[in-house]
């Protein structure tokens, strides 16, 4: 018997699936980074790093080119062989050497674009800038060049922030009272994550320092007692200014385990108007919002209304596990039309009280680029509405896309009152820590109408400074006023204040006032106290309540050199300097980058997922960028 064999060509052999696995790391120092952009060439398959600069991708092909591109870094292509592995490393560089596709955020520029943006990094002219890096030479041309090119792509140039005028040194004998509202916001940290990987510094109202402080998590102990939170304070030397103190206080949220988190009746309010188009707002928000969707339980409810020229119902209140319904109707939104954000709030709160749960999480999440432009628009017309809506016992909760006409302030009010918090989604890694990581903090109030007082103690304070927090000042009248709005504090949320603190003693160039002249003060008249440095006061409500809850602690005049201090005391005081640099503050004396990223690197600790290394990087871009203006 003859066997015959007839072999036949099998195209999948050469065209098949697999999975693409790695790592993409700095080539100076092994730190991962966080959102490369990793693709095939020629095909659509592709993905961004995570925070610890992991990925994976799915692609169709045997052969072919995998491309690693980042702003800031040298793009890199690695041929594919029979391996399913590639770790890779980046060199960095301000210079865009490989212009076949330039990559910002997400978007691919076409081929004219590139060409275009090529002959603006030929010509060397008397504003470009020569510097070395890694000992290459390298041209970063001017301030004006970059904005040119960014404004075109729609970056920065219709962006709205609310004006910050940096708080100065008081004296405790005419103020001594410190009074604020928390915010665990954390919008401004991604926003200036966004300009400055984009190439260029961000406008310096756009750095809200209490904001990027409260970005990153610290290892603070879990509340102890009857209240929800618990309070720690450290003293220690002012990095900035060695003659001065920081107090570093924290706030630090009941953790609350998601089984154990009451049902959820959420109305997602997503903004599908024609401003929504780019691949950064709305595609970027259906994925967002895919995560969350995904953590629901059966519970739980979702609502999803969508505005644009007028408001609309897409999806009736529906349980948590009907996800492929929930998911449907969030695959068929388009984005169109003019804006009518006040119609769309109204219906939004309609229907969450429709559908209320009491004893439950009642909550909108509001997703927007914030150009409202029909109906009630401007600041004071949605402050007004939304507190009108606060009354209803429904949270909101504000999250920002895109760039080119992001209107920071108005988002802003809108979280502030209507009891909730406010989030920028720069890519879907922020998506995942805002919707996924801190779904309890994001979601779930456990305190609302938390208000902080500070009394300065004359006889050891001669002047203080609170870092940050401009916005977020009240009257000191306010702090006993039950009807003054106020923050929320969620699950597992922590809130961190930084005060400057000049003791009684030290000459120093920021004296606020001279001393009186017609009035006597003696520091060992005052009750004898040379051991308090200041008393620190809370008000907080239950998410129930009207009726305020007090608690206080008292800092001692007793401070560690700042080797000793904690991790957590080390790094918000790195991220507050950088803060202080990026806004060319009056108050940073002598300090440099190179000063804050040697702290931050000596306080990063574990860093599990990859937060603190991104930070570090992007200090060590924007320093790269300040030299460059």
């Amino acid at each position: 018997m003859m066997t015959l064999l007839i072999g036949f060509h099998n195209p999948v052999e050469e065209n098949f699936e697999r999975i693409i696995t790695g790592r993409v790391v700095r080539a100076d120092n092994g730190q991962p980074i966080s959102g490369v952009n990793v693709f095939l060439k020629g095909s659509k398959s592709s993905v961004i790093t995570s925070s610890k600069g992991e990925y994976s991708l799915k692609v169709l092909k045997n052969k072919g080119k995998l491309v690693f591109s980042i702003m800031g870094y040298k793009r890199k292509e690695v041929v594919l062989t029979e391996s399913n592995v590639y770790n890779v490393s980046l060199i960095l560089s301000l210079v865009l050497e490989e212009l076949e596709e330039v990559i910002v955020g997400n978007v691919t520029t076409d081929s004219n674009a590139s060409r275009k943006l090529a002959k603006m990094y030929m010509p060397m002219n008397s504003d470009d800038k020569a510097f070395s890096i890694e000992g290459k030479h390298m041209l970063l041309p001017s301030a004006d060049l970059r904005s040119t090119y960014f404004q075109g792509y729609g970056q920065v140039s219709n962006e709205s922030y609310a004006e910050i005028n940096e708080n100065g040194f008081k004296s405790p004998w005419k103020n001594p009272y410190s009074t604020f509202s928390i915010d665990v916001d954390a919008a401004s940290y991604s926003n200036v994550r966004r300009f400055i990987n984009s190439g260029q510094l961000p406008p310096v109202d756009a750095v809200k320092i209490e904001e990027m402080i409260n970005y990153f998590n610290y290892d603070y102990g879990s509340p102890k007692g009857s209240h929800p939170f618990g309070v720690e304070h450290e003293v220690s030397i002012a990095p900035w200014n060695w003659s001065h103190q920081l107090v570093h206080i924290g706030v630090q949220g009941e953790r609350i385990e998601m089984d154990n988190l009451p049902p959820s009746n959420i109305v997602f309010l997503l903004d599908v108007s024609g401003s929504m188009s780019a691949p950064n707002k709305l595609p970027l928000l259906k994925k967002s919002f895919k995560l969350l969707v995904n953590e629901l339980r059966p519970e739980d409810r979702v609502a999803i209304v969508v505005y644009a020229g007028a408001a609309g119902e897409v999806l009736e209140s529906t349980p948590g596990n009907e996800k492929s319904k929930i998911l449907k109707s969030l695959n068929k939104l388009n984005a169109g039309g003019s804006t009518a954000g006040g119609a769309g709030i109204q219906l939004a709160y309609k229907i969450a009280q429709e559908n209320f749960i009491e004893g439950g999480n009642n909550r909108i999440i509001l997703a927007t680029d914030g150009d409202f432009n029909v109906g009630a628009s401007s600041d004071k017309q949605m402050e007004d509405l939304i507190e009108e809506k606060r009354k209803s016992g429904v949270f909101l909760t504000v999250l920002g896309y895109g760039m080119g006409n992001y209107k920071d302030s108005k988002m802003e009010i809108l979280a502030d009152k209507g009891n909730g918090n406010h989030a920028y989604i720069d890519n879907i890694l922020e998506a995942k820590k805002v919707l996924v990581n801190e779904f309890g903090g994001t979601l779930f109030t456990i305190a609302k109408d938390v208000k902080i007082q500070v009394e300065f103690n004359p006889a050891t304070v001669q002047a203080y400074r609170l870092i940050g927090y401009e916005n977020r000042r009240l009257n000191d009248e306010d702090f006993n006023n039950d009807k003054k709005d106020a923050g929320e504090l969620g699950a597992g949320h922590s809130v961190t204040a930084l005060y400057e603190v000049i003791p009684v003693g030290v000459k120093s160039g920021f004296k606020p006032l001279d001393d009186l002249k017609y009035q006597e003060k003696k520091p060992e008249k005052l009750n004898g106290n040379q051991t308090d440095l200041m008393t620190v006061k809370l008000r907080y409500k239950k998410p129930d309540e009207e009726r305020s809850i007090y608690l206080d602690t008292v800092i001692k005049k007793r401070s560690v050199t700042l080797n000793k201090a904690s991790q957590n005391f080390r790094w918000s005081a790195a991220v507050a300097g950088f803060g202080m640099l990026l806004r060319d503050s009056d108050y940073k004396n002598r300090m440099d980058f190179q000063q804050v990223i040697k702290l931050a690197k000596e306080a990063k600790g574990e860093d599990k997922e990859g937060y603190r290394s991104e930070f570090i990087r992007l200090m060590e871009t924007a320093e790269l960028l300040a030299k460059s203006e």
